[in-house]
């Protein structure tokens, strides 16, 4: 990839902000994401009376002096969240436009780097036909963050995904651990909602980013011109034509490009899970700072 957003003043502005979750994590101590069960910080949460194989060392004896009860400190549990990022890697998310691509790879880092900056864990899977390759495993702290980030400029965009298949045939994808994000264009045939419906079912927070181009999000066509499906690598595929675009025909994509993201956004809402939708043209911060603010995710 010869185009990169990726540098150091770029991952300098994303320092303020974290990542949010609305559920609780069943995930490993030690990160920065409070959950509703009582665990082992230092923070002081309430009290109960002892029960029957209760731990006698968090019994509160100046308690048992004056009540002559036993009484165990509750603290605080903190957890450390495991950011799956799901990144389409077909060839119209970048193998003619490498712009988008590096915004599609910018926008998975930086949600890569924000999990790393509060202490959490991050993987990034890389979806491809039917497939989901795993190249650095689990990522834990910014060392081993950047020096995958440096692999992961240098992805090919290519061939076909479907989503749903790919992802329901990740391995480690976890349960109930964190937070896992789906970064395409959704341009595709493929049955996008199995993927969802999978990662719910793995009691995952799921956001979907779907990433545009200006041409995509507005496209400004006029007179003849030949539309080739990038992910066509047969010239004589159907999908494939020579068409002179009219001002009718441009109405008619931009309301069923209102149509698909009214789809995709009402879809994820219906399973509870989030949906934004970005052009390549707009600033990172932009995205996190707004859109995922909007749904509760950055703050």
């Amino acid at each position: 990839m010869k185009f990169s957003l990726l540098n150091d003043d770029f991952f300098s502005r994303l320092e303020t902000l974290a990542l949010n979750l609305r559920t609780d994590l069943s995930g490993f101590f030690g990160g920065k994401h409070l959950v509703s069960t009582y665990g082992q910080t230092v923070e002081f949460a309430d009290y109960r009376e002892y029960m029957l194989g209760d731990d006698i060392r968090r019994i509160d004896w100046n308690l048992y002096s004056r009540f002559e009860k036993y009484y165990l400190k509750l603290f605080t549990d903190e957890r450390q969240m495991h950011t799956r990022i799901f990144l389409d890697c077909s060839a119209s998310m970048g193998k003619d436009n490498p712009k988008k691509a590096a915004y599609a790879v910018a926008v998975a880092a930086a949600l890569g780097f924000l999990s790393v900056h509060n202490m959490d864990k991050v993987s990034f899977k890389l979806l491809k036909g039917a497939a989901c390759d795993d190249p650095f495993g689990t990522i834990v702290g910014k060392t081993s963050f950047f020096k995958a980030i440096s692999e992961l400029e240098n992805i090919a965009f290519d061939g076909e995904t479907d989503l749903g298949e790919s992802v329901t045939n990740c391995m480690d994808v976890g349960k109930g651990d964190g937070l896992a994000v789906v970064i395409s264009d959704f341009f595709t045939e493929s049955d996008w909602r199995k993927a969802v419906d999978y990662l719910r079912y793995m009691k995952k927070q799921v956001l979907l980013v779907q990433v545009l181009t200006p041409e995509e999000a507005d496209p400004a066509y006029s007179g003849r011109i030949n539309l080739i499906d990038s992910e066509s690598a047969d010239l004589t595929d159907a999908r494939n034509m020579r068409l002179r675009i009219t001002r009718s025909m441009q109405l008619a994509y931009e309301e069923a490009l209102k149509d698909m993201i009214a789809e995709l956004r009402t879809f994820c809402a219906s399973r509870e899970s989030d949906f934004i939708s970005v052009r390549s043209d707009h600033a990172i911060e932009k995205v996190l700072f707004g859109e995922l603010f909007k749904v509760g995710i950055s703050g």
